[in-house]
């Protein structure tokens, strides 16, 4: 499958290689021309054990690319995970800025189906500001999509065991349609690892990852 992930710091890089290595044929987008350059070149900013090595393989077998052009990763995918920061303003809120501006681009750029799924850690309620943003900026507007809540549960020093040996997979969505696509994406995990499927709708699965975070915290 065709995918996009737009964002190439921890999550969006540990994503987008994990999604290559399942055999998807994976484009991650960065605004940083310096940062892609190293990437294409296996080059990465972060260390997580065993993630440059899963990189290179996946980038010799051209599985897995890096672009700074998000309009043709936008057209040629059949699914974009966002995976932007979301970073504390000084009020403590959640700066959804990037989030939305991914909105508006898909929305202009929207040539067929997709679906439209949200790694970022962002507040319940999101999910539906970014499906409004795209519609408002469709150019189509016949074009139908599909937005989804997939929450990562990542660990620092952990994070490809934990993506690709979940102990479960949370998609939130009403779409029928969009679960069969996120399934298909999943399907080795689940025939390997016996990984469980939590279909909820978008809010609760925003809320799930909520209240993993809290209970993480509280637990630590």
């Amino acid at each position: 499958m065709k995918i996009c992930v737009v964002g190439t710091g921890y999550v969006g890089l540990v994503v987008g290689a994990c999604l290559a290595d399942l055999g998807n044929d994976v484009v991650c987008i960065d605004v940083v021309k310096e940062k892609i350059d190293k990437l294409n070149n296996g080059i990465i900013p972060i260390y997580e054990p065993g993630l440059e090595q899963l990189v290179k393989y996946n980038l010799e077998r051209k599985r897995l690319r890096f672009s700074i052009d998000l309009v043709s990763g936008i057209k040629i995918s059949k699914v974009i995970f966002i995976a932007v920061g979301t970073p504390s303003k000084k009020s403590g809120d959640p700066d959804l800025s990037q989030v939305k501006e991914v909105a508006v681009q898909i929305g202009k750029n929207l040539n067929s189906y997709k679906v439209i799924v949200n790694k970022s850690t962002v507040p319940v309620g999101t999910g539906k500001v970014v499906k409004k943003i795209i519609q408002e900026n469709l150019a189509n507007k016949k074009l139908d999509f599909d937005v989804v809540s997939n929450p990562e549960f990542l660990k620092e020093g952990a994070a490809i065991q934990d993506f690709m040996r979940p102990n479960r997979v949370v998609i939130g969505t009403e779409s029928s349609k969009a679960i069969k696509i996120m399934k298909d994406i999943y399907d080795s995990l689940f025939l390997s690892t016996g990984t469980y499927f939590v279909s909820t709708n978008l809010e609760t699965a925003e809320m799930i990852k909520y209240a993993s975070n809290a209970f993480l915290a509280a637990k630590n």
